[in-house]
């Protein structure tokens, strides 16, 4: 059996404040093959800070320590700035939430795309150019000349998403983590969205880690499932058995969404055990 891409073993993110250190995370322990692993929760779980641990991308006033924390072999917890530099965004690369806050509002997109390219794969200028508009034709964009000449502010949430995917995937990385990549968009971008990523992830058979608030679509869309509260993992399982969750907190995120073949009046709340969090 071979290793796995990523292993992840008591993963903790602890943040100096005025009233004392807050735990993010709390000892988080995964392994992730070439799949599509979900993570899903409410805001504040620690999903993003999972994430962002991972790469090495958290606040300063973070810290981050592990039992383990590998990718492919590569012990990332004593990995010196050079080695980090030359994994992230050539091997591991994190999709942001919402291309406005990601990209830069006075640089050409199609300019920010082949910058990655350059960077990661050390190309010429016209190399990187033709490499961005076979990308940017990759993500389903219609027009990419055009596209390579916009700003951020010129492009609509679903275009401005698929700008951020070619980015982090003109590299061909190996470990993509997409952070709630389909937050601002509407449904049918969103299925647009999604279906660019698979394709991709198919393809070149990239580990994803895929954080999410809607159980729904991590249901329909990935492997397997952890579900995190207050920091910690309470239950991991395959994301087809995602609806058959025995753990209360899951059975109560599930209970809560609403449906379309019954009333629900009113809409269910869920009931917070203080036990979830030990």
């Amino acid at each position: 059996m071979s290793p796995p891409l990523l292993d992840v073993a008591d993963l903790h993110v602890t943040f100096a404040t005025p009233k004392g250190p807050v735990e993010a995370v709390r000892g988080v322990s995964f392994a992730l093959g070439r799949e599509r692993l979900g993570i899903v929760g409410e805001s504040g779980s620690g999903k993003s800070q999972t994430g962002r641990a991972i790469l090495g991308v958290v606040d300063p006033r973070a810290t981050v320590r592990a039992q383990r924390l590998a990718f492919d072999g590569i012990d990332l917890r004593g990995a010196d700035p050079r080695t980090l530099r030359r994994l992230r965004g050539a091997r591991m690369s994190m999709i942001l939430q919402d291309p406005k806050y990601s990209l830069n509002p006075v640089m050409p997109v199609g300019r920010q795309i082949a910058e990655a390219y350059r960077v990661h794969r050390r190309a010429g200028k016209r190399e990187a150019r033709v490499r961005t508009l076979e990308m940017l034709e990759a993500v389903h964009i219609r027009d990419p000349e055009r596209v390579w000449r916009a700003y951020a502010h010129e492009l609509s949430g679903g275009m401005g998403q698929r700008v951020m995917i070619a980015m982090m995937m003109i590299a061909e990385p190996d470990l993509i983590i997409a952070d709630e990549p389909t937050s601002a968009l509407d449904v049918t971008v969103s299925l647009q969205v999604l279906a660019v990523l698979d394709e991709m992830v198919t393809r070149r058979g990239t580990g994803l880690v895929f954080i999410s608030h809607d159980l729904n679509l991590v249901a329909s869309f990935c492997d397997r499932v952890l579900i995190m509260y207050a920091g910690r993992v309470v239950e991991t399982l395959a994301a087809a058995a995602l609806h058959r969750a025995e753990h209360p907190y899951t059975r109560g995120l599930l209970n809560c969404l609403p449906r379309v073949d019954r009333r629900l009046d009113p809409l269910p709340t869920l009931t917070r055990d203080p036990a979830w969090a030990r």
